[in-house]
């Protein structure tokens, strides 16, 4: 059976996609998961990278370092190093022993400060069925690109609906909510990714 660790991912979302496909499919994070399950690490997605052999893992490492949306405090985050550890912290799951990585970040830092460069493609949430917009970057390591599954024009859909995401108000669950990976996009992960390992 084919083994797949989703680093950095509390949902369950991606993982769920997986299993669903006949994977022996894990998620590890330092949270609990928010859909029970005995496939959840809770602890470092590094030491779960480094205690067995996987066919397959995808980082949904933390952006908050990293993001362009987070541009104005780059120069201090720079200065007291914190961005270059969130960097050092992709980077080690990059180079993990496995034949296929994917990294999931936002457009930001990864692309022009660290040696991984500009992601391998861009995806939006409206190419895989969800009226939004969140360009977001995929950095491939022996895997296929994704093909958006299910287009929506959301060129005339208020501006409220379609970034959604940006308009959430304050809460303790904010950050939770703005991160969590969109289900046709795990859907389509999985359905690509099945058929080439």
């Amino acid at each position: 059976m084919k083994k797949l660790l989703v680093a950095c991912e509390f949902s369950g979302t991606v993982r769920e996609a997986f299993s669903k496909k006949g994977w022996d499919a894990w998620s590890c994070d330092l949270l609990p998961t928010d859909i029970p399950s005995d496939k959840h690490i809770q602890g470092d997605c590094l030491e779960a990278i480094a205690s067995q052999k996987w066919d397959l893992i995808i980082g949904h490492p933390p952006c908050t370092f990293l993001t362009v949306s987070n541009s104005k405090n780059w120069a201090k985050l720079q200065a007291n190093g914190k961005q270059q550890e969130a960097i050092d912290f992709v980077l080690s799951i990059w180079d993990a022993d496995c034949p296929r990585i994917c990294i999931e970040n936002p457009v930001g830092a990864l692309s022009t400060r660290s040696r991984m460069g500009k992601p391998t493609q861009y995806v939006q949430p409206y190419e895989f069925g969800h009226p939004e917009q969140k360009k977001t970057g995929l950095w491939l390591k022996g895997l296929p690109k994704l093909i958006g599954t299910k287009f929506i024009d959301v060129s005339g859909l208020p501006k409220k609906d379609v970034q959604r995401l940006h308009y959430l108000p304050p809460s303790k669950d904010r950050w939770k909510l703005r991160s969590k990976t969109y289900q046709g996009i795990a859907d389509c992960m999985a359905s690509t990714w099945t058929e080439v390992v």
